[in-house]
Formats: C-alpha cells, sequence, structure tokens
C-alpha cells in the first residue's frame, strides 16, 4: 500500500477533534454527573430549594442547550430576558460541540474507508502514526491550558466567557432576576472543566500508548 501524508494529517486532525468535542460532551450529556453534585455543592441549602425542583431545572435548562426543547425554561425557577439571551448562547456552542463530534467521527469513518478502497495507509511521521500526533498535540496543548486554569481558575473562567462570548456582559448573572445562577455554581464549571480534560489526556494516553504497541507490526517504509 502507498502512504500518504495528506491522509494521516487528516487522521491526526479528525481525530483530535473527536476527542475534544467528546470530552466536552461528556458533561454535558451526563446529567448523572450533575446529580450526584447536588448534595456535596450543598446546593439545597444555598438556594433553599429541594433537590427536585434543582434537578428540574437543570433538567428544563440541558434540554434547551442541548437542541430538546425549543425554548427556554428553568423549571419553577423565573428568568430575565438578559439570562436566556446568555443561555441561547451556550445552546449555539454544545450543539456546535455535538455536532463537531458527529462530523468528526462520521469523517474519520468515511477517511478510512475510501483510504482502504483507495489502497493507501497514513504516512508514519519520524516513525509514529496520526494517532499518536493527534493526541500529542492536543494533550500537550490541554496540559498547559490545564495548568494555567489552575493557577487561576476564577480568571480562568473570565476569559473563557471573554473569548467564547465577545462583547456581552449577558453571562454575569443577578441571582434576583435569575436564580437558575444559583444551581450552577462556579465550582460545578470547575468540575466540568477537571472531567473534560482528565477524558482529553486518558484518551490521547490511549491513542499514545496503542501507537506504541502497534509499532512492531507495521509496515517498512
Amino acid at each position: 500500500m502507498k502512504s500518504s501524508k495528506i491522509l494521516s494529517v487528516l487522521c491526526s486532525l479528525l481525530m483530535a477533534l473527536a476527542v475534544l468535542s467528546g470530552s466536552i460532551a461528556v458533561p454535558i450529556l451526563c446529567r448523572s454527573f450533575y446529580y450526584a453534585q447536588i448534595g456535596p455543592l450543598g446546593l439545597e441549602e444555598y438556594t433553599g430549594l429541594n433537590e427536585a425542583v434543582i434537578r428540574e431545572a437543570y433538567d428544563d435548562v440541558l434540554d434547551y442547550c442541548t437542541g430538546k426543547a425549543d425554548t427556554f425554561s428553568a423549571g419553577l425557577l423565573p428568568f430575565s430576558d438578559s439570562g436566556a439571551s446568555h443561555f441561547a448562547d451556550v445552546r449555539g456552542l454544545f450543539l456546535l460541540d455535538l455536532r463537531v463530534l458527529g462530523a468528526s467521527l462520521a469523517g474519520l469513518v468515511l477517511v478510512l474507508i475510501v483510504a482502504r478502497y483507495s489502497k493507501l495507509r497514513p504516512h508514519y511521521f519520524l516513525g509514529r502514526g496520526p494517532g499518536f500526533w493527534g493526541a500529542a498535540g492536543l494533550g500537550g496543548a490541554f496540559l498547559v491550558v490545564g495548568g494555567l486554569a489552575a493557577l487561576d481558575f476564577d480568571r480562568a473562567f473570565v476569559v473563557f466567557h471573554t473569548l467564547f462570548f465577545p462583547g456581552k456582559d449577558n453571562w454575569i448573572f443577578d441571582w434576583r432576576t435569575d436564580p437558575v445562577i444559583l444551581i450552577l455554581p462556579q465550582d460545578f464549571f470547575r468540575n466540568c472543566a477537571i472531567l473534560a480534560l482528565g477524558l482529553v489526556l486518558l484518551w490521547c494516553g490511549v491513542l499514545i500508548a496503542f501507537d506504541l504497541i502497534t509499532s512492531k507490526k507495521r509496515p517498512a517504509k
């Protein structure tokens, strides 16, 4: 089979996108991750709401942000137009991530099928396959980002919102008009970031290990 540098680069990019978007999707789609934190974060005591009301509000917010509902709702909690507009922005980001995940996985499968029928194989740059380089690049970048965020998460939280919601301040909530923010404390978002980072590094480690294990079975250059 003929080796292809373009195929290798394309596979590396698609793998990195799949790992990144998939890792971000886990805390979005896994609602039990939030439910498990209601007690440890003391949300019932902090908000004065019972767990059923908190869950209903969170579920309604997530239904909207993941495209399951067309209009914004926060359960029994009231909300302002500004608060609803921010969650509309969040909805756009969440749906983008899910679309990137689906497209990257579909693209990877399609590329591999085309490569198989075209009798092409990825080029091994410096003896390493596309999974290794995709994982090394993504993992290295997120080690740096995660390390910087760990030094000052409050600052990282502000920078994140400034970058992804440019020119807007509707992400700064007033709990009196948007009490939903009380059930979404910054500690929860920190835990989501830790989970996503951990998953990114885990999958990068798996890809790198797989490349190292299978390197002896590769065809000669």
